[in-house]
């Protein structure tokens, strides 16, 4: 008996030649890292601690998507922020293809790599950064900087009004929706705790309260300790905040310049993050729902590159605009308004305060 007609998978041909070439031994590393923000080294390891989640086997039909490949497409689109076109063309791929890649990635690395690198420090890990911070500043028991930006995303077709960013639209004359990404980073720029996904028209505060950071300083969790915060935060138990009124003593100002040392390392890894990872820079195709597991991916990359000491390009360089709203009520404890007082006082009698404002 002959055979019946046998059925064709037809696939349409792509080149993957850039790709290829980015995939080779000899491909320059400066070249490498332009295009990944990273040294070869550093995707490596992030490849091999993402093989078993991501791989995927051969069928009969097709052969899978090799491991390098599947996290190079994610890597690359979230540097880039470019669309998924673009990166369908580079790699070789289908374009549905491309953005199930994102997304599956983005996945593992939540669930494999963020319990490893984006995790609030032990007991021993918590002493060197209280250490660390009271050098830098002179404030002692600070454990965290924290900040909250916003990234921009296309209106959303329901609640529309709660992701409308008023503030950022009356500075750039250009409507603005956003959702916000609040996070702790330790004194080197690494992320210790994220909160991801609130609506932009969320002032700093309302954030903070809604987070689980907040959640735990309830239970007690940071009893004894700072997080230093900007203006746009309250001054609470555990959380350091500048002086916010008008007329400014000597002691306060001179608080005031030693929080801001601080306060900026926060927001030069805001910027960090944002110039390393594009997407963050431009409204994206990925849909709402997606967004918090992508935006929780790029921290956990930014965390793996400032560990491993990768610098940031000159032409990946980012400054970061976020309007800060003082809080309608600003000081939530009196115990933590006399606390902040003495360490004001302290500061200036023991001549750890800066005296720039005198010159």
């Amino acid at each position: 008996t002959s055979a019946g007609p046998q059925r064709r998978l037809w696939v349409k041909s792509r080149s993957k030649d850039w790709w290829d070439k980015c995939n080779s031994p000899d491909f320059p590393e400066e070249d490498f890292k332009k295009a990944f923000r990273m040294g070869k080294q550093t995707f490596d390891l992030i490849c091999n601690e993402l093989s078993s989640a991501v791989s995927k086997e051969n069928t009969m039909l097709r052969d899978a998507v090799p491991v390098r490949q599947r996290v190079a497409v994610c890597i690359w689109r979230l540097a880039t922020g470019e669309p998924l076109r673009l990166v369908s063309k580079k790699f070789g791929l289908g374009i549905s293809t491309c953005h199930k890649l994102v997304l599956e990635v983005c996945n593992a690395i939540r669930n494999v790599l963020m319990p490893k690198y984006l995790r609030w420090p032990d007991d021993e890990n918590l002493q060197r950064i209280k250490q660390e911070f009271e050098s830098i500043s002179g404030i002692p028991c600070v454990v965290g900087s924290m900040y909250t930006t916003h990234v921009p995303i296309i209106a959303p077709k329901i609640s529309v009004a709660a992701y409308f960013n008023r503030r950022h639209t009356e500075r750039n004359q250009k409507t603005s929706y956003s959702i916000t990404l609040q996070g702790v980073v330790d004194h080197r720029g690494v992320f210790t705790d994220v909160c991801i996904g609130y609506p932009g028209s969320m002032p700093d505060d309302q954030v903070l309260e809604k987070s689980t950071l907040f959640q735990r300083a309830n239970a007690g969790f940071y009893h004894g300790v700072w997080i230093v915060g900007g203006s746009g935060y309250p001054l609470m138990d555990w959380v350091l905040v500048p002086y916010t009124n008008h007329n400014l003593t000597w002691t306060q100002h001179a608080f005031n310049e030693r929080i801001w040392e601080v306060q900026k390392i926060a927001k030069q890894s805001f910027g960090r993050l944002k110039g390393r990872w594009g997407c963050l820079q431009k409204r994206t195709e990925v849909k709402l729902q997606d967004l918090p597991v992508v935006l929780g991916a790029c921290c956990v990359l930014h965390n793996i590159c400032e560990m491993r000491n990768e610098g940031l390009e000159s032409e990946h360089q980012f400054e970061l605009f976020d309007d800060e709203m003082i809080p309608e009520i600003g000081l939530r404890s009196m115990n933590a308004g006399k606390a902040r007082d003495s360490i004001a006082h302290n500061l200036l009698h023991h001549n750890l305060a800066g005296t720039s404002f005198v010159s």
